[in-house]
């Protein structure tokens, strides 16, 4: 709901969930403490998505398309505002030791040739979230597997055929 409309209430809010207002207020003093708990949940299911997906020792194809498939169901299952989520200094730093982990495997994924040296630093650091929001959000009829292959084979093969069209005479 509040990935919809961040401006919903908590009331709203407890009445999707079927409870009164005060249960959620007994839980959550505040609507800002509500979102801080939120968004804890889906840095921590971040990190499980990760750790599952055993980026220093799985094959990198393999540790790529298990990642991909499992954030793209963490972005799905929890479709936050990241510029709220990232307001939170501790959320932030545990986020930013999942970045640090995903370079960390696309650097080895480049080093073990799978993706191109050739493009500019941190590239396909900077592609693959893009891709994965996209998909998440633009392709609900494909579940998580098969969107993760259209992610995977976006990164690994990009868009061209490998031909060139005939130059005009």
């Amino acid at each position: 709901m509040l990935a919809a409309d961040p401006g919903t209430t908590i009331a709203r809010i407890a009445a999707e969930a079927g409870v009164d207002r005060r249960t959620v207020y007994r839980r959550f003093a505040s609507r800002d403490e509500l979102l801080t708990a939120i968004h804890q949940a889906r840095v921590t299911a971040i990190e499980a998505a990760v750790e599952d997906a055993r980026l220093r020792e799985a094959p990198v194809p393999v540790a790529l398309h298990r990642y991909v498939e499992n954030i793209i169901e963490v972005n799905r299952t929890w479709p936050v505002d990241l510029t709220h989520m990232l307001a939170d200094d501790a959320v932030r730093g545990r986020r930013d030791a999942v970045i640090d982990e995903v370079d960390t495997f696309l650097r080895r994924a480049v080093d073990e040739g799978v993706l191109r040296g050739d493009l500019p630093e941190g590239w396909a650091g900077e592609l693959l979230p893009q891709l994965m929001h996209l998909v998440s959000r633009r392709m609900p009829e494909l579940g998580a597997g098969q969107a993760a292959d259209v992610v995977v084979d976006t990164l690994l093969h990009g868009l061209g055929t490998g031909r060139t069209a005939a130059s005009p005479v």
